[in-house]
């Protein structure tokens, strides 16, 4: 199983209680992205993948506990059985590709339907929010 994780969103934002969490759980180790489309669902972002959409921008980080970190993200992103059906976001492995290569990660990506929501075209849901 992989420790590596895509982040796009609010665990990219140290302010946030679980993106210190994963900052100190976890070290940096690239940049990337992924192809797919970005949504504004209100507070944080939402993913989906999509081959006909446009780059995701994120940053990869290496897990250092990968049972327990994963555990406690998957509760703050309403993943699991034990979270409301159906899930809010499911994590899933996805190749990302860096300025090496390609890196497979798990990211979380949203599993509720984005009719309605503000796209993201930018892919960069930091600059977004700046802007907002």
């Amino acid at each position: 199983m992989t420790d590596l994780l895509f982040i796009y969103g609010s665990l990219m934002d140290s302010q946030n209680e679980f993106g210190l969490y994963l900052q100190r759980n976890a070290v940096l180790i690239d940049e990337g992205f992924a192809i797919g489309k970005l949504y504004d669902i209100g507070e944080y972002p939402g993913a989906i993948l999509d081959n006909e959409g446009y780059q995701l921008k994120g940053k990869i980080y290496q897990l250092n506990n990968i049972e327990t970190n994963l555990r406690v993200l998957d509760d703050y992103e309403g993943y699991g059985d034990d979270q409301l059906q159906p899930n809010l976001f499911i994590r899933r492995l996805f190749e990302i590709e860096t300025q090496s290569g390609h890196l497979k990660c798990w990211i979380y990506l949203y599993n509720l339907p984005v009719d309605g929501l503000i796209e993201i075209t930018s892919g960069n849901y930091f600059a977004y929010r700046q802007h907002k």
